[in-house]
């Protein structure tokens, strides 16, 4: 089971890396890690940094972030994902 909700805006405690969660894995020994994307654009890299991953305890939650009805399309699908052409 997991303790917190997809879309929350977190922070690492040990890091202060920021993000929104936006996966989580349950594991076989009752570890559970969430996904955070960073919000931030590097400047630098040219892109939004990776998105990493931290275990349920090193996370604090600093606010809602977004619910999953506000970023959801009707073609759903990752990035990587190939679309046919129109």
């Amino acid at each position: 089971m997991f303790k917190y909700e997809l879309g929350k805006k977190a922070k690492d405690k040990i890091t202060l890396f920021e993000g929104i969660i936006v996966a989580r894995a349950e594991h076989l020994f009752g570890c559970n890690t969430y996904g955070l994307a960073p919000q931030a654009y590097d400047k630098e890299k040219g892109k939004r940094g990776d998105t990493e991953w931290f275990d349920e305890g090193r996370l604090e939650i600093l606010g809602d972030g977004f619910k999953a009805e506000d970023v959801q399309t009707k073609d759903p699908g990752s990035e990587y994902r190939e679309h046919p052409k129109e």
